[in-house]
C-alpha cells in the first residue's frame, strides 16, 4: 500500500480522516496548494487527477509555466561539521559535493529499496 499517487508528473499524498470519513490530500513538491478528497479511494483518484488538470489549466488561462515538482535542486541544512567533513571527503576524491551527496542518497535509497 502506498501513501502517494502519481498523474503527469505530479505527485500528490493520500491521507485519511477517520473523524470526517474522508481521504485527502495534497500535491506535493510545488508551493501551489492543490488539495483533493473523496469518500472512497476511487473518488480520491478522480478528484487528485481533476485537481492537477485544473491547475494546469489554470496556468495555461493565465499565461504562466506551471511548477515542476522535484526539480533535482534542494536545500540541505545539516551541522557544520558534516558539512566540512563532506566537503573535504568530496575534494580527496575528486568530486562535488553536489556529485558525493547525489552518490549518497542513491546509495540510501538503494540500501533501502
Amino acid at each position: 500500500m502506498s501513501n502517494t499517487m502519481k498523474y503527469k508528473d505530479y505527485v500528490g499524498s493520500v491521507e485519511f480522516s477517520e473523524s470526517d470519513g474522508v481521504f485527502f490530500g495534497k500535491v506535493m513538491g510545488i508551493k501551489a496548494l492543490i488539495s483533493y478528497e473523496g469518500e472512497t479511494a476511487k473518488d480520491l483518484v478522480e478528484d487528485f487527477h481533476g485537481a492537477v488538470d485544473d491547475y494546469l489549466a489554470l496556468c495555461e488561462e493565465q499565461g504562466v509555466n506551471p511548477e515542476k515538482a522535484y526539480k533535482g535542486s534542494f536545500n540541505v541544512r545539516i551541522s557544520p561539521e558534516l558539512h566540512r567533513n563532506a566537503a573535504i571527503y568530496a575534494a580527496a576524491h575528486n568530486m562535488s559535493l553536489n556529485s558525493f551527496v547525489e552518490t549518497a542518497v542513491n546509495h540510501e535509497l538503494r540500501k533501502n529499496a
